[in-house]
């Protein structure tokens, strides 16, 4: 069927392709592509924003508000391709296009990923990080163009497939669809997150971005042949223009009509849209002043999104400084996020069949205004879970020097205990091969360290802003070495680990996931990244070997000492000594259970309700529009993220958490203001009205119209006897 046939025609054969269980056959090719596009576009977002901070080197703040910035975008987008779709190129050929567009953007978010393009020393670092970022950002754009610009097309295209005699599979279909979304949903932010835990590379291996990118590019390039599959099966509406265009129209021109005839010496009008009677119809007017009061509503709206959608951004940067491990499943930080369509999936049946008919019972009047109220409520009890929440994690995180600190740890390699005395610090006795519990804090450059009973005294430059650990020989009068500390956290959940040598010879350690090489007598490794779970290390000492094994949590660091009285053999285990630079994460991710419970919850009561309600409240053919304001409220929420993380720069995270819940709150109780001066109408009766009108004065004038007939009949009738009068006259002279 092409874009050319004779629109008549094409209506005819409107739902009337081959069937199959009594479905047009089209639309199982539309549900495919449905999913794997939702499959393609979750799956890639659940890992964005960790794909900014632990790839790309971004900070927490820029992570954030570049996530948010590429939402916004995806929000804004289906406007313009529900505009293009109906006023230019046809749902079928803007789903083709934008979905070409779509999938090259996903491709171009693999290749961004791929550390080796750059990483020119192969250490595992991209070295041009300017080329990475660049792509990346070309490749969100395109995704954004592409996902925004199908979304209002996909599902309009698979109603258009039935006919009017197909209603009751047509609701099904619908059912299905969003079935497919959260079942898409769901998947991806299951599968995503374990693919990018993978180790993949080239020359060095390294988080496999790429791949958690590239299944859902490859899932897009597959939604996008099973939809062109299907192409000669599709029935393909003509563009009849978009209503969007004639609202803004409209509403152009009353406010022009209004500029113009400002001042008394024209007559008021009963509201601003009449102005617009000169060139519109009262019934296209009507129906936007229906719009507009529910569009007056959605001005407090995107404060609820501003909460919403951090469950994808700060609420997975928070769960990277926590405990996944759940017994048999460990869960990564980025696989929280399946909290929320499972609940939603739990939620709104519930809901629907019990939640809401137990209030009806009880007497209350439930309405949805209300009932998206306590949906804003909901999400700032999320946010102020989140911020307990967070509170718990900054207690077990570790107090790192400041611009102007240096911090000290003390390490006896010696085989005898030694007191160390330190500026401002109790004499310290450390056990022979061990490290003091502690860093401790200076303020200057330069300290003093001595040694009990030797009286020995040396005099240490200390790194500003730096953690450093002080080795202590076990001859006192040789020099001491100092060791760079970690300043931050492992990335990504892992365990950074490093050896120092006590011997007097020369030792391997080697691990099947890291080698940490040859370390040289009284001399330290580097530090390697250690995943969760058991390791056991291999000692090396000469041709002999011990094994040392170790159960690692997340987020940790461990310094272990090789001490110089080890003797190589089954005792191996219980020579070496640890010392926890940095402690793991101890607050269980089950915690954040909660804060996804009340903003699932919110989001049922809110998202859900608000849609329903608002197009109870517009005109039929004023849907697009409605649909138009809420996703603009959606990106406007993203927007206001941005402005918070960007330029309040709250140091503290949980207070960042109590500003969003308090705002939230008093927006909700400025929409319950509102909501309590709104008027539910009938905007079928509405139109009735005014449809009435319009006929009854179409028969006003008819009945005009046939009187001034009736009456020129007359005036004709009696002058054409006049001139048979004056031709009788006429015959007689």
């Amino acid at each position: 069927m092409t874009d050319n046939e004779d629109p008549k025609k094409r209506k005819e054969n409107r739902g009337m392709s081959k069937e199959l269980f009594g479905y047009p056959l089209s639309i199982f090719f539309i549900v495919v592509n449905e999913f794997c596009e939702r499959f393609s576009y979750y799956g890639m977002r659940a890992v964005l924003v960790l794909y900014f901070k632990y790839f790309l080197r971004w900070d927490d703040d820029l992570a954030t508000s570049v996530y948010h910035i590429f939402v916004a975008l995806c929000y804004l987008t289906p406007i313009l391709g529900a505009i293009v779709a109906d006023s230019w190129l046809g749902k079928f050929k803007t789903i083709i296009y934008l979905s070409i567009v779509y999938a090259i953007g996903q491709i171009t978010m693999s290749i961004s990923a791929i550390h080796d393009i750059t990483d020119t020393n192969r250490d595992g670092t991209p070295d041009d990080m300017t080329f990475h970022i660049v792509l990346s950002m070309v490749g969100l754009f395109l995704i954004a163009l592409g996902t925004g610009g199908i979304k209002p097309c996909v599902a309009a295209f698979g109603g258009d497939q039935f006919g009017d005699h197909q209603e009751k599979q047509r609701r099904t279909f619908f059912s299905v669809f969003y079935l497919c979304i959260n079942g898409g949903s769901l998947l991806s932010t299951i599968i995503t997150p374990i693919l990018r835990a993978q180790e993949c590379g080239i020359y060095s291996q390294q988080k496999c971005y790429s791949l958690a990118f590239g299944v859902p590019a490859a899932l897009m390039l597959v939604a996008l042949v099973v939809f062109i599959v299907g192409s000669g099966m599709y029935y393909k509406a003509e563009p009849q223009g978009n209503i969007m265009l004639d609202v803004c129209k409209c509403i152009g021109f009353a406010i022009k009509n209004r500029f113009r005839h400002r001042g008394n010496d024209y007559p008021k009008r009963q509201h601003w849209m009449d102005w617009a009677e000169d060139k519109y119809t009262k019934l296209l007017i009507a129906q936007i002043k229906m719009v507009l009061r529910v569009l007056f509503l959605y001005i407090p709206l995107p404060m609820f999104w501003t909460l919403f959608d951090q469950k994808g951004s700060r609420w997975t940067l928070q769960a990277t400084n926590m405990d996944g491990n759940f017994g048999l499943l460990v869960i990564q930080p980025d696989q929280m996020q399946t909290v929320n369509p499972i609940l939603i999936l739990t939620l709104v049946p519930i809901m629907d069949s019990l939640i809401y008919p137990l209030i009806k019972k009880c007497g209350l009047n439930f309405t949805s205004l209300k009932r998206m109220t306590v949906g804003m409520l909901m999400a700032s009890i999320a946010f102020i879970c989140a911020a307990l929440v967070q509170i718990e994690i900054d207690k077990t995180l570790p107090t790192f020097p400041s611009a102007f600190q240096s911090q000290l740890k003390l390490l006896n390699m010696g085989s005898n205990p030694v007191t160390v005395t330190l500026p401002g610090v109790d004499p310290l006795v450390l056990p022979a091969a061990q490290a003091s519990d502690e860093f401790f804090t200076f303020d200057t450059d330069i300290i003093t360290v001595s040694i009990g009973s030797s009286g020995e005294v040396k005099t240490i430059s200390l790194a500003k802003e730096k953690r450093q650990t002080l080795l202590i020989t076990s001859n006192i009068s040789d020099n001491w070495m100092l060791t760079n500390d970690l300043t931050s956290k492992p990335q990504e959940g892992n365990n950074a680990v490093r050896f120092i040598n006590g011997m007097n010879t020369a030792v391997n350690v080697t691990l099947p996931a890291a080698y940490f090489g040859e370390i040289e007598p009284l001399n330290y490794s580097n530090y390697s990244q250690i995943r969760n779970g058991k390791s056991i290390f291999t000692i090396w000492s000469g041709s002999q070997s011990c094994n040392y094994s170790r159960d690692f949590g997340f987020g940790s660091s461990y310094t272990f000492f090789i001490p110089s009285t080890l003797v190589i053999g089954p005792n191996c285990q219980e020579s070496i000594t640890a010392a926890e630079d940095i402690k793991p994460n101890s607050v269980h991710m089950a915690l954040q259970i909660p804060q996804y419970f009340f903003i699932t919850a919110g989001e049922v009561m809110f998202s859900v309700t608000g849609l329903e309600f608002s197009y109870s409240q517009a005109p039929s053919n004023m849907k697009a529009v409605l649909q138009a304001g809420w996703l603009l409220t959606v990106a406007v929420g993203n927007f206001i993220v941005l402005i918070v993380a960007e330029l309040a720069k709250i140091p503290k995270q949980w207070a960042e958490y109590v500003l969003f819940a308090s705002l939230l709150v008093l927006v909700c109780f400025i929409f319950s203001i509102m909501a309590h001066f709104y008027t539910y109408i009938d905007p079928a009766a509405i139109e009735a009205q005014f449809t009435k009108k319009d006929n009854k004065d179409d028969e006003d004038d008819k009945s005009q119209l046939q009187k001034e007939q009736l009456e020129m009949v007359k005036k004709d009738s009696i002058k054409s006897h006049e001139d048979e009068d004056d031709m009788a006259k006429q015959s007689r002279m």
